[in-house]
């Protein structure tokens, strides 16, 4: 059973069982948006009446009543309107339902009334989840931001490094620990920081970092940070320090937010797989001069710990790594090698465009498709110097010769079987005549892969995120699925029943309140302890989020998942409700849909 399938159950049996009131508030003074449910049927002189009189306007019922939930307009899909003589209401209040009525008088003991709300409330959730609820969530499979008809696209380009090459996790602890030694050797810091061993589990990709403050981070769609996730080292900052920090708000101004690359005056995002040893490697520098007593300056620290990063990539230690080990450091190389087979066989045209240098792309391309893989490519570019070449309309190609070498003539034509060097997309266009939404692209970094082309060049774009491997895994728990679906239902109950203000009822709320932090802090620590998703902060999406949507049509694990799919596939995006559609919407999940408190508890207000 899934999610989608639960959550329309649970609502459906809290609308008959949870609820003993509409949504709707009414009053005598409102009944023009009240309705007549006639209901007409052949029978005995009588019944039609009695019927039809089950079903009347509220501004019939008697003064001060309120309808049962039969008489709701949410009642089963005959339409019909039964007639039970079960009881229904709040501790202490009698009522039959049909064309019963029970008494709006608020409960003697408002404490007893809401904890037993939330026992019913809480029995519900443990009764419609059964286990494995999430089973069908596979991480095969991909996902759709925006349609996508795979017969219209003809093209298909790729990045290198974490696209067709998915490199293993002991490649981050080598970056780590070379540039480790580089801020040592080249930059002076103290020998101490060699003590720290690189963090496996410690940063997740697309968090921020304020360079002044020294800080790393994960901000929200909206640019507010996620409470309990500011590190100042290793440890976490507290949150009235964090509010301190930021003049009082969790809010991080635009103008000092990361720009359009993820690089602003004063935040950094990570967005980049390679940058997770840095994030790392900067929350252990911090921590050294912190736990230390040593003053330094945090920028400084920043620069220092950037330029021994590039320092490991700029020197070709990365690659010579990869190169002297690729069955260690390339991960699946013969499902690349099954996915360009399928779509050369399909009579699709391929193009490579890398930032990597060419006798790196050869060695790792050769090991996982086989000597000739140039034969599966149209137009091969390397050392592109993206996102660059998307913008720059200035630097042209260069062509390299059979041992790598450069030659000098001018490029009049993009040809298969040839290398090609630098270069920008705009004369790529011109060359190819490779336009618009029959190109899709595929790369992991969605600034300098795939904000560009979605935006200035109308490509389709398809981002690899290999974190969803071990995200749709959590996700598929039935852990997670009993604490997400319990999590809104008490976001639900405590929304619709917060008109209750006396003080007992404000304590009983207080330890709700501390409930929802511990399932918020039980969900955020089954992805990362320390950041959590890298898809969702407490309850919004992530800044990360808002930009894979945004700058992708499609995303998936890896390459392989297209195996998954013939090429004549059309991804649809799924409909998900606006907030102001969300009532409309029996599938979401338990309560959190319903905008309206019950009548009882909007009394106050006639």
């Amino acid at each position: 059973m899934s999610l989608k399938t639960v959550g329309t159950a649970l609502t459906r049996t809290i609308w008959i069982r949870g609820n003993r009131t509409p949504p709707v508030a009414r009053s005598p003074k409102a009944n023009r948006l009240s309705t007549t449910c006639s209901v007409s049927g052949k029978g005995k002189q009588g019944h039609d009446k009695t019927k039809e009189q089950s079903c009347v306007a509220d501004s019939d019922r008697p003064s001060g009543a309120v309808p049962s939930r039969t008489d709701s307009p949410h009642r089963g899909a005959s339409g019909g309107c039964k007639n039970t003589d079960e009881p229904v209401g709040p501790p202490g209040v009698t009522g039959r339902r049909g064309r019963s009525y029970f008494s709006t008088a608020p409960p003697v003991d408002q404490k007893s009334y809401l904890w037993a709300r939330y026992n019913e409330m809480k029995r519900l959730v443990n009764d419609l989840i059964p286990p494995g609820a999430c089973n069908l969530l596979n991480s095969s499979a991909i996902y759709a931001n925006n349609e996508v008809n795979l017969a219209e696209v003809d093209i298909y380009g790729f990045d290198y490094d974490y696209t067709l090459a998915l490199y293993s996790n002991a490649l981050n602890t080598m970056i780590y620990n070379a540039a480790k030694g580089f801020l040592i050797e080249h930059f002076r810091y103290p020998e101490g920081i060699l003590k720290y061993d690189y963090i496996p589990n410690f940063a997740v990709r697309g968090l921020h970092y304020d360079i002044q403050k020294g800080l790393l981070m994960k901000i929200d769609a909206f640019h507010y940070i996620q409470p309990g996730t500011v590190y100042r080292g290793l440890n976490p900052l507290p949150d009235e320090e964090v509010l301190e920090l930021y003049g009082g708000t969790y809010h991080v101004p635009l103008e000092q937010d990361s720009g359009f690359y993820g690089k602003g005056p004063k935040v950094k995002q990570f967005m980049d797989i390679f940058s997770i040893p840095e994030m790392t490697l900067l929350a252990v520098a911090n921590d050294f001069f912190i736990t230390n007593d040593i003053e330094y300056d945090p920028v400084h620290l920043f620069k220092d710990v950037s330029e021994a990063i590039g320092m490991v990539h700029l020197k070709g230690y990365m690659y010579k790594w990869v190169v002297q080990d690729l069955d260690k450091y390339i991960l699946r190389g013969e499902e690349t090698h099954a996915v360009l087979h399928k779509l050369v066989s399909s009579g699709k045209k391929l193009f490579l465009i890398t930032n990597s240098p060419f006798s790196f792309v050869d060695k790792g391309m050769t090991h996982m498709v086989g000597e000739k893989w140039r034969d599966f490519f149209d137009v091969v570019i390397v050392q592109a110097d993206k996102p660059h070449f998307f913008t720059d309309c200035i630097k042209p190609f260069r062509r390299l010769d059979t041992k790598g070498d450069l030659c000098w003539e001018k490029i009049k034509s993009l040809d298969k079987g040839q290398i090609y060097k630098q270069g920008n997309l705009f004369d790529f266009l011109r060359l190819t005549g490779w336009r618009g939404s029959k190109v899709l692209y595929f790369g992991d970094h969605l600034y300098s892969d795939l904000a560009d082309l979605m935006l200035r060049h109308g490509w389709r774009t398809a981002a690899i995120v290999p974190e969803l491997e071990h995200e749709t895994k959590m996700v598929s728990t039935g852990r997670y699925a009993l604490n997400l679906t319990w999590l809104q239902a008490l976001t639900g109950l405590m929304e619709r029943l917060q008109t209750h203000r006396d003080p007992e009822s404000q304590q009983v709320f207080l330890e709700w309140q501390k409930e929802r932090e511990e399932l918020r802090i039980m969900t955020k620590n089954l992805f990362n302890p320390q950041f959590g998703s890298i898809f969702r902060t407490c309850h919004n999406p992530t800044y990360f989020s808002r930009r894979l949507c945004r700058f992708s049509d499609i995303y998936m694990t890896s390459l392989s998942c297209l195996l998954n799919y013939d090429l004549s596939y059309t991804f649809y995006p799924r409909r998900t409700p606006l907030q102001h559609e969300a009532p409309l919407w029996m599938d979401q999940l338990c309560t959190g849909c319903m905008k309206t408190p019950f009548l009882e508890e909007m009394s106050h207000i006639r």
